[in-house]
């Protein structure tokens, strides 16, 4: 034990990757399968023309005010509701413990799905302008004790980003609800307004859609945007998924009042643009609750 045989011939190159058969440590760190860049063995790729390389950057500068979202469901195996209750309440300060300590950083909020969904206990809420810190929180937690038993039931990755489309009622509401700063800044940062409840799902539109000429896709998103504004009390946060996840978009509505986002969700249902809807499930009503209260509630 403790060696490794591969199966044929000699190393491939010096600096110990086992191409054909050698005794390799099991010990032994593999950093070399961790991309650095070019490999040594073919021709480098075209290089890109300066004038192009600095809009390049200038567009890699906008993307640092963006912001990484990420939606984690987890659903806690019944086995740890049958612990003795003072290591669940162990597994909870320790799991209590890198939320906060993480929520320094980055963005994290918590919700109870406990009595809104059979197959998930609760959700987080995270975002933060480095990838890295939503990828460290993730394995933090799978690393704890209640790490190893949850499940997670849905994970939806996605990113901030301007709209393509014009807001032609933008001028009227803010002169009516105000907030001009607070809606330019939410296009690019994930701003929670603090609601007692969280509305979410993953959707994407039909190839359909995108064959329509931008004139009628910005006239039904005109449509959409107009009954949209009859619900000022309903927050809504778009991020976007286009290649990063399964999903196009998820979409995250904040009210105090679930009736209130039902009642416009089934207008929106009414609007042209929702024909071209691909799918708009599973969606995800949440309780805002302290990680603590949060995990109380499931056992």
């Amino acid at each position: 034990m403790g060696q490794l045989r591969w199966p044929h011939g000699p190393l491939a190159d010096g600096r110990g990757v086992p191409h054909h058969g050698v005794n390799v440590s099991m010990t032994e760190k593999t950093q070399d399968n961790v991309p650095k860049g070019v490999r040594p063995d073919l021709p480098k790729r075209p290089a890109i023309q300066e004038d192009a390389w600095e809009e390049i950057q200038r567009e890699q500068e906008k993307m640092k005010e963006r912001e990484y979202v990420r939606f984690a469901v987890y659903k806690v195996d019944p086995a740890w509701r049958r612990l003795p209750d003072e290591e669940k309440e162990r597994h909870k300060d320790e799991f209590e413990a890198i939320i906060a300590r993480r929520g320094k950083g980055m963005m994290i909020y918590s919700y109870s799905l406990v009595g809104t969904r059979g197959d998930a206990d609760f959700l987080l809420w995270e975002a933060s302008r480095e990838l890295v810190q939503l990828h460290d929180l993730a394995a933090e937690l799978n690393h704890t004790a209640l790490g190893g038993y949850l499940g997670l039931s849905y994970s939806y990755f996605a990113m901030t980003k301007r709209s393509i489309y014009l807001n032609r009622y933008e001028k009227e509401y803010v002169a009516t609800y105000g907030g001009e700063d607070q809606i330019d800044q939410a296009r690019v940062a994930i701003n929670p307004q603090g609601s007692e409840y969280l509305f979410v799902y993953p959707m994407a539109k039909t190839r359909a859609w995108y064959k329509l000429p931008h004139e009628d896709r910005q006239r039904m998103m005109d449509e959409h945007i107009r009954v949209g504004h009859q619900w000022p009390d309903v927050k809504l946060n778009t991020t976007y998924s286009y290649g990063l996840d399964d999903q196009e978009f998820v979409v995250a509505f904040e009210s105090d009042h679930p009736g209130r986002f039902l009642d416009l969700l089934m207008a929106l249902r009414l609007s042209e643009g929702s024909s071209y809807t691909l799918f708009d499930t599973p969606a995800f009503t949440g309780l805002a609750r302290s990680m603590r209260d949060t995990l109380d509630a499931i056992g």
